[in-house]
């Protein structure tokens, strides 16, 4: 990917009982216009709680504090990019369906039939590009601000836009729990192994339990597919590159030779070990059974317990 990163959790923590929570009496506390400005400026705000926020109770302080943050982060994107608009090739696009066919060979895949159709459908579902007619209902509905935040950034780049800070994530697709945002930079040209649709996608699999599109679960089995945390973003990568080296080669020979071209371009090795990715690929495009290759590769290590009964 061309990208550094792919954010695929929202930041943002809910103190739990024993938590501090910031105190009011402690240096100057900033007022509330200064703490607005500086979460537009950085992504970031001292009170996760808003108890500083005016309202009669914390439910009512939340929405305040909530409704101010994106107003301000809307406000400021809509200013940086006030002649954006929707690209060509989005514009009457079915989203789902485009999203269905090019998921569809990473489902068949990696899961067995009695599960196809209910993952596909939840991923085709989930699939959203952000442009400027849903970038404002988008970042106003998004449950952590930082996680607004990183999408603005993402949005910000995608139409050529300053981002809100040097520091922000230089990201293309952004997963959260059961949804998949994607830059509209999508559809320009890119490297020949780069689908960060697929790649997103990916991600997915490791964010949302089996219950929640209405799979067989076990305590042992939440998660629609069981990743290793450390190898999360290697399957991601793994699972793009895969799915371009099917798209551009049928043959075993041409994938091969695909392959070869691959081991020069792999991901930035902050994200992957290099190594290990090219290896895995390397496992797939031999086999007949490759996405499955993929997917033992990246998975825990198995417990050394009894699997507990099926409970859904």
């Amino acid at each position: 990917m061309a990208a550094s990163d792919h954010v695929t959790v929202g930041r943002g923590v809910i103190p739990t009982a024993g938590t501090e929570c910031p105190s009011t009496s402690s240096a100057r506390p900033r007022s509330l216009d200064e703490e607005v400005e500086r979460y537009v400026r950085t992504g970031e705000h001292d009170n996760h709680l808003f108890l500083g926020w005016p309202g009669d109770n914390l439910g009512a302080r939340g929405e305040h504090g909530h409704a101010a943050l994106a107003g301000a982060l809307i406000a400021e994107v809509r200013r940086r990019t006030l002649h954006a608009a929707v690209p060509d090739a989005l514009r009457g696009l079915d989203v789902e369906a485009f999203a269905r066919a090019k998921l569809a060979p990473m489902v068949r895949g990696l899961f067995p039939r009695s599960e196809q159709v209910s993952v596909l459908d939840l991923l085709a579902q989930s699939v959203v590009f952000l442009t400027p007619e849903n970038i404002e209902p988008i970042l106003r509905g998004m449950r952590w601000p930082g996680t607004a935040w990183d999408l603005a950034n993402l949005y910000l780049a995608s139409f050529g836009a300053e981002p809100l800070s040097d520091e922000a994530p230089q990201i293309v697709g952004l997963s959260e729990e059961t949804a998949c945002y994607v830059s509209v930079e999508y559809f320009v040209s890119s490297g020949r192994f780069e689908d960060f649709l697929v790649h997103e996608a990916a991600h997915l699999f490791h964010n949302c339990k089996r219950q929640t599109v209405g799979l067989p679960y076990t305590r042992q089995r939440e998660w629609i597919l069981e990743i290793a945390f450390a190898r999360r973003e290697t399957f991601a990568y793994t699972c793009e590159a895969y799915s371009r080296i099917l798209e551009l080669r049928k043959g075993p020979a041409e994938r091969r030779a695909l392959l070869a071209e691959l081991e020069r371009k792999a991901p930035p090795a902050d994200q992957v070990d290099p190594a290990e990715y090219v290896d895995i690929l390397r496992e797939a495009v031999a086999a007949r059974d490759g996405w499955k290759r993929i997917l033992v590769r990246c998975a825990p290590p198995r417990r050394a317990r009894q699997a507990a009964p099926r409970i859904g």
